[in-house]
């Protein structure tokens, strides 16, 4: 049998489509998987179309773990990256950023 596709599913449909195939779906980062409904799964294992028998377990994850993606919040570079050219050497007046350059 293979692996469906739960990447991009809503926690509901990831269990239902599973149980349809006859898989059993886990999820290490949610202990409360069973009342999760809409969460999408982000990554799952073993991949979609994977072969595995029938009563298998699937595992399931809702969030990215450390350093694997997601958007997360954007922050501006501090300091911030030398601009090149002329304007690497002065800095624009009253900016609150400024730029270190090397000699």
């Amino acid at each position: 049998m293979r692996v469906p596709r739960l990447v991009g599913l809503m926690a509901v449909d990831a269990r239902e489509t599973a149980r349809a195939r006859g898989l059993f779906l886990n999820a290490p980062d949610r202990p409360d998987f069973h009342l999760a409904v809409v969460d999408y799964v982000v990554r799952q294992y073993p991949q979609p179309e994977a072969e595995v028998p029938r009563d298998s377990m699937v595992y399931v994850w809702f969030d990215f773990g450390p350093g694997e993606g997601g958007g997360g919040v954007h922050e501006p570079r501090i300091p911030r990256p030398p601009r090149g050219g002329l304007r690497r050497e002065l800095d624009e007046p009253g900016d609150p950023y400024t730029v270190l350059s090397s000699p």
